[in-house]
């Protein structure tokens, strides 16, 4: 269909209530409980992608570079959140799935066999993105059942 006066083209980014429905998302990444959220989540990022070498597991290339690339992935989705709610919030389901991934990851992952520390450390690292990860999701429905 010809863009016309009488038939604009439309831009659905610009429809009002989808407008109102990001704003009300980047609200609710702005509130103090959004933010803490947030800056763990991306902190346990972090964390996530340094604990080889301060756990001490760095032998283990294949659990160092899956720690790496996750821990890095969390970083960046973390400040995406933070930054751009309205825009991104559709990926928060990913945060917790990191998180079951980081647990399960010393057993599946070659060579099986990890020590008691690596499993130690990925299991709380990935309880605690689990955790950020359904904040994320809940923050999203939270400000859903605001409107």
């Amino acid at each position: 269909m010809a863009d016309s006066p009488l038939h604009p083209k439309l831009d659905m980014g610009q429809h009002p209530d989808i407008a109102a429905l990001r704003a009300q998302y980047d609200m609710a990444a702005q509130s103090p409980s959004g933010q803490s959220v947030s800056g763990l989540t991306f902190l346990s990022g972090l964390y996530l992608a340094i604990s080889p070498w301060v756990v001490g597991f760095f032998g283990r290339s294949t659990l160092t570079v899956n720690n790496l690339i996750t821990g890095i992935a969390l970083a960046l989705l973390a400040a995406g959140i933070a930054s751009a709610y309205g825009r991104i919030h559709g990926l928060a389901f990913v945060v917790p799935v990191i998180g079951v991934w980081t647990i399960i990851a010393p057993w599946v992952l070659p060579p099986h066999g990890a020590s008691a520390g690596t499993i130690i450390n990925n299991v709380i690292t990935g309880i605690v993105i689990v955790a950020c990860g359904l904040a994320c999701v809940m923050l999203g429905m939270m400000s859903l059942h605001r409107r």
